[in-house]
């Protein structure tokens, strides 16, 4: 069986930046399991992988057009520190849902706060990186009609919405 849509796919993986530091790895842990064809990981991974077999491994560099972007300096905003109203302490780091431009949920990172100046970025933390996995095809299935209409895989026993 060969990787392609409505394929639940199990792959161990390791990804590193262009620096060689590794940024997340399934190594020790469980693999990563998704349902190919259906967005769960980021389009230059999944393209890849399409029509690889089980015990395949592969290197593949994904560029940020490919993965999550490029940087957008117009994600990156000063906001005044009463906007965080209910939040005693802000911290360098801290990840806080925000409206988008488009009207659609996105996570913002303080990344400078500078008396009552709070400096917000709406970027991806790896946008504007090109992404380095290391991938090993573990298992292959067919997944299920429930699955599919789900558009991800779901675990052990089943998935509770």
């Amino acid at each position: 069986m060969t990787i392609a849509a409505n394929k639940a796919v199990s792959i161990d993986y390791t990804l590193t930046n262009d620096a060689g530091e590794v940024i997340d790895s399934s190594a020790g842990g469980a693999p990563l399991v998704y349902l190919h064809g259906a967005g769960n990981i980021i389009p230059g991974l999944e393209k890849a992988l399409e029509g690889k077999k089980v015990g395949d491994e592969l290197n593949v560099a994904v560029e940020p057009e490919d993965a999550y972007g490029e940087y957008s300096a117009e994600l990156v905003s000063t906001l005044s520190r009463s906007m965080f109203e209910g939040v005693d302490e802000l911290e360098v780091g801290m990840q806080f849902h925000a409206s988008a431009p488009d009207g659609q949920m996105q996570i913002v990172t303080i990344r400078d706060l500078d008396g009552d100046d709070v400096t917000v970025d709406g970027n991806h933390p790896l946008a504007g990186q090109r992404l380095n996995f290391k991938v090993k095809i573990i298992e292959i299935r067919d997944a299920s009609q429930e699955e599919v209409a789900h558009g991800h895989v779901h675990g052990e026993g089943g998935h509770h919405h």
